[in-house]
């Protein structure tokens, strides 16, 4: 959504190195480590179908107690950049509600957030097994976490992280900040579209092509509805479904690539 550019005590460069440094410190940080992983894997004897990238595993094999803190440590810590861009919100004047990550209309929120999860998610599959059967991407394993208690709570939990950490800092706040600074609504949306495909690049091409897609409806919603809960409901629901349907299905039916 744009807004006007606030005339009182903040430049435009300030404003373009807060953006800079958001994203240093969060998901542009993980787009230059996707590219050098991608690099990696091209650059690997075999195919990019017989390599695998791994998401949700194991900090401490053989120590699920220490395994467990490593995972919530992960998991928190990787949401003080939320966190900071709240703070930079508020500053503002203006706070999460302003880019529609609040408990204002949560009816709203889970209802298109489940539509939309539903729209996306078994054209996701689909598109990630053709990309894989066509040497495209590697084999992606959602986790392999050790089958304690904690499993399915931390896998859930690691997909609310995911959901939050994106749609925050990628959507709602990227789209309102580049909109302040006098970008028109379509390059923002590549920008931000480009910026989420660049994350995920180190599962392949596939996955770059796929997740750049989704970025699309999903700036394009966003820019619609003015607000990310849907858009954090949508990626909830997608990531939970993968990691808790692979660590149930894995090696259990046979469409589904493992490792």
């Amino acid at each position: 959504m744009a807004d006007s550019f606030p005339r009182e005590g903040v430049s435009r460069r300030i404003f373009r190195s807060e953006v800079l440094l958001v994203l240093a410190l969060s998901l542009g940080a993980s787009g230059v480590s996707s590219l050098i992983s991608f690099i990696g894997s091209l650059t690997k004897p075999g195919g990019l179908k017989d390599q695998a990238a791994t998401l949700n595993s194991s900090a401490a094999p053989g120590r699920p107690w220490l395994d467990l803190a490593w995972q919530l440590f992960g998991i928190s810590t990787a949401l003080v950049p939320v966190a900071l861009v709240a703070h930079l919100l508020l500053r503002e004047g203006a706070g999460l509600r302003s880019i529609g990550f609040d408990r204002s209309r949560p009816g709203f929120d889970l209802a298109r957030g489940t539509l939309l999860a539903a729209g996306i998610g078994s054209a996701g599959l689909a598109f990630y097994l053709a990309a894989r059967t066509s040497g495209f991407n590697l084999t992606v394993v959602p986790e392999s976490l050790p089958d304690v208690w904690w499993k399915y709570p931390v896998l859930i939990l690691s997909a609310i992280q995911n959901s939050v950490l994106e749609e925050v800092i990628v959507v709602g706040y990227l789209l309102r900040r580049l909109g302040q600074l006098g970008w028109t609504p379509l390059a923002a949306l590549v920008a931000s579209s480009v910026l989420r495909g660049s994350y995920h690049l180190y599962q392949g091409i596939g996955g770059f092509v796929g997740n750049m897609v989704m970025g699309v409806v999903f700036g394009l919603a966003y820019q619609r509805w003015g607000r990310v809960g849907p858009l954090v409901v949508a990626h909830a629901l997608l990531d939970i479904v993968a990691f808790v349907g692979y660590g149930l299905l894995a090696g259990k039916v046979g469409w589904l690539p493992t490792a």
